[in-house]
């Protein structure tokens, strides 16, 4: 990297490190707007929601699974089903350990791209290949975005959308450290974390969690999954998913949450 790039990356990873106010405030309005979709929960409880987009990968994901398991941590896996065959072993462990699946289509794309009849047929294709393990009710859109025809779509098959309040940028930013600092900077009670695991991220993802478990454990707070998260949400803020939760308001949304 040329120097004056590098000290421009320097800058910007120095700004987002230090404008905690300003994300939470993004994010606050991004989820007033568009409460169909889940991007934290309102809760007193000193718990945060991890996510893990775009496994199974054969090497790395046991490893994270691993390190969830030491920590007495648990997660939503965020599945693209593509990469299934030959990894059902993985699944089926996720949902033993107490891990929760989701659903990321069937290749890593965007899937604002779909056609609306594409997207329908890519979110059942996936859902037929994940609810042999478990029962699946969160989606995640590939690259972070959605409109009103997707929220449509998962209506419809009795899905929500799930993005974050807690992204480090790691399909960019290469740097363990970075997500470590970023995410216990951030992290509050009712965060949702995103990390992801395939094409080479899982082991930045595997050093990131050896670090920031313990150190979220010391804060007293436990990791949990999506739904046991939207379990702890104030009476008042509470959204299970299910079928007919969601009233498509909005156009195309850019988020802080990406799944390349």
């Amino acid at each position: 990297m040329p120097p004056i790039a590098l000290l421009v990356l320097m800058a910007l990873l120095a700004l987002t490190l230090s404008c905690r106010t300003i994300l939470h405030r993004q994010v606050r309005r991004l989820a007033e707007g568009n409460p169909e979709v889940l991007y934290y929960v309102e809760t007193k409880e000193r718990a945060v929601a991890l996510t893990i987009d775009d496994g199974p990968d054969p090497v790395t994901t046991a490893k994270i699974l691993d390190v969830l398991k030491e920590n007495h941590a648990r997660a939503t896996f965020f599945i693209i089903t593509g990469r299934v065959p030959g990894n059902e072993k993985l699944l089926k462990r996720m949902v033993d350990e107490g891990h929760e699946l989701g659903n990321h289509l069937t290749r890593a794309e965007p899937s604002i791209r779909l056609a609306p009849e594409e997207f329908e047929r890519e979110l059942l294709e996936s859902h037929r290949a994940l609810s042999g393990f478990a029962t699946v009710r969160w989606f995640r859109p590939g690259s972070g975005k959605y409109n009103k025809p997707m929220l449509a779509t998962l209506e419809k098959h009795g899905y929500r959308c799930a993005l974050g309040s807690v992204y480090p940028f790691d399909p960019y930013i290469p740097w363990s450290w970075f997500s470590r600092r970023f995410i216990l900077h951030h992290a509050r009670p009712g965060s949702v974390i995103v990390l992801h695991d395939g094409d080479g991220r899982g082991e930045r993802t595997t050093k990131t969690l050896s670090k920031v478990l313990p150190e979220l454990g010391r804060r007293g707070f436990r990791v949990v999954t999506l739904t046991e998260l939207v379990g702890l949400a104030d009476a008042s803020a509470a959204r299970v998913p299910a079928a007919r939760s969601i009233v498509p308001r909005s156009p195309a949304k850019n988020i802080l949450v990406s799944a390349h």
